[in-house]
């Protein structure tokens, strides 16, 4: 199929989201965003790496070695060498999928299609990893500056049809005051409980 094999530094990070993946899926029934973060320390503690190498592996800025590659497969109850190998597509649909109902050895073709809410391949996370890594450091300017940013992307689009002149110079001026006033209307987050 491909010309050039794969490096095994990708089939590592590939088959680590794919331990986590069925990590997620053995642990809880309907993984939201507050319950994956909780996850992702439990889920390196089993590995017993730090929350923070897990988040470096999964974006990319660290690579899982020999050793580490190793440690994973023992405490995840894999045969040796099985980080190293790639696992076909059955594997890629739960590492890209997301997060099924099952465990990727009961990933079977009855199971529900993954969320579109939830990332779907490698970029997706690595730009999930960006916001949220952004959003932990600074809650209130990422809040803010997100909203800004995704303004335009979430506004409602205006109707096609053709209005008067005065109400169409005065709609656009509706839309981003409707857009702010939804804006003030989100509760500010709470502070973190230390």
């Amino acid at each position: 199929m491909c010309s050039a094999p794969r490096d095994v530094a990708q089939i590592r990070l590939d088959n680590a989201m794919r331990l986590f993946d069925e990590f997620v899926a053995a642990t809880i029934k309907h993984p939201d965003a507050a319950a994956l973060r909780g996850l992702e320390r439990r889920f390196a503690e089993r590995l017993q790496i730090q929350p923070s190498y897990w988040s470096q592996i999964k974006s990319r800025s660290r690579q899982i070695g020999e050793r580490l590659a190793r440690q994973f497969e023992q405490l995840s109850h894999k045969p040796q060498g099985w980080m190293d190998q790639e696992h076909g597509l059955a594997g890629a649909q739960v590492s890209n999928g997301a997060l099924s109902s099952g465990t990727a050895s009961s990933h079977a073709a009855g199971a529900p299609e993954p969320s579109p809410s939830l990332p779907q391949d490698d970029d997706e996370r690595f730009i999930v990893g960006l916001v949220l890594t952004y959003y932990r450091r600074h809650p209130q300017r990422a809040r803010t500056r997100l909203l800004d940013l995704l303004g335009e992307v979430l506004t409602p689009t205006l109707p096609t049809a053709p209005a008067p002149a005065p109400k169409a110079a005065a709609t656009p001026a509706a839309a981003v005051d409707e857009w702010r006033k939804l804006q003030q209307s989100i509760a500010p987050l709470k502070p973190k409980k230390r």
